[in-house]
């Protein structure tokens, strides 16, 4: 399933990335499992989106919970619970 990441406030600044469009295996099916599957590539990956770093996560610009689940050409975003502009 094809999906559209974003990174907000500090999680970008740690991957150096705002956005990416990627692909996700089959076995990732909700918003939790892609922050688990991110952390697995390792590196500045697992530092960002660590189980014990507090996250704030959206689907399709909405805040959501980890249990949610993605459809195809979603946007899943991940930023730090206080963001300043």
């Amino acid at each position: 399933m094809k999906i559209k990441l974003r990174f907000f406030a500090s999680v970008r600044e740690t991957l150096d990335l705002s956005q990416e469009e990627t692909e996700m295996p089959a076995d990732v099916t909700t918003v939790g499992a892609v922050r688990t599957h991110l952390a697995a590539r390792g590196g500045v990956w697992a530092e960002a989106l660590a189980p014990d770093r507090s996250l704030r996560m959206a689907y399709n610009q909405i805040m959501c919970g980890p249990q949610v689940r993605l459809t195809e050409g979603c946007e899943v975003a991940f930023f730090p619970p206080v963001t300043g502009g």
